[in-house]
């Protein structure tokens, strides 16, 4: 795999993959970077890079990472209340590596995948996570209804986001704290498939104000993650 961009690149080399990271390119501006002119990357010119990354976005640098190391999803399940997402079908790698991003500053214990019919986790997602996949644990399931009963079994409580559905309350409504928290969410445009959604043990949604029919995937994920982080972690509300 080859990343491209500074925050990619540069949280490899601090993540679980540092030390399959071999070959480094940078273009001569970029080498300036204290930390990038450590390494002794190789001196490019910038359409080499983008040759060999596949993307005008590589900020001058980009390295050889090798294979993208997944993590398996009982792994995910065996941590101590763990505050896991879970993915129903999201294509678009942005909004992955956005979701991504915010459940690893968030401090989930990882994100789920299905292995079929979802965005993986490639340098593209890798750039939209600005690193933060190389710190976050990633598993891929055959099926997400499944794993969800599987959380369950482990004491796990399943939260679906749909908010079309008549049957969802109020995001802020469940009580987060004092257990297993897995926070699912649906694809793009079809939202969470009724298997999925029968999975869960309850089904939420975010308050609509405006005239737009819903809000991006990746948005509605930070709001919720962080009530749910708030609510297992009271002294982060600084209200007087």
């Amino acid at each position: 795999m080859i990343l491209y961009g500074r925050n990619p690149v540069y949280e490899a080399l601090r993540g679980r993959r540092a030390a399959n990271v071999s070959d480094v390119w940078a273009t001569a501006p970029a080498a300036r970077e204290p930390w990038l002119a450590r390494l002794q990357p190789r001196i490019v010119a910038g359409e080499e890079i983008e040759r060999r990354c596949g993307s005008s976005s590589h900020q001058g640098v980009c390295a050889d990472a090798g294979a993208y190391p997944y993590d398996s999803a009982d792994r995910l399940l065996a941590g101590s209340q763990p505050l896991i997402v879970a993915l129903d079908q999201i294509q678009d790698p942005q909004n992955l590596g956005s979701i991504c991003r915010t459940a690893e500053c968030s401090g989930a214990a990882g994100v789920v995948i299905p292995e079929r019919r979802a965005a993986e986790v490639t340098p593209a997602v890798c750039k939209a996570s600005a690193g933060a996949v190389e710190h976050l644990r990633v598993a891929r399931v055959r099926n997400v209804a499944d794993f969800l009963a599987d959380a369950r079994r482990a004491d796990c409580w399943c939260y679906g986001a749909s908010g079309d559905d008549d049957r969802a309350v109020a995001y802020d409504a469940p009580d987060y704290a004092g257990s297993g928290v897995v926070l699912v969410l649906g694809s793009e445009g079809s939202g969470l498939r009724p298997r999925v959604a029968k999975a869960c043990d309850a089904l939420i949604a975010l308050p609509q104000r405006g005239r737009t029919e819903s809000l991006g995937v990746s948005a509605a994920a930070a709001a919720i993650l962080y009530e749910i982080l708030q609510q297992r972690e009271p002294s982060l509300d600084k209200s007087p």
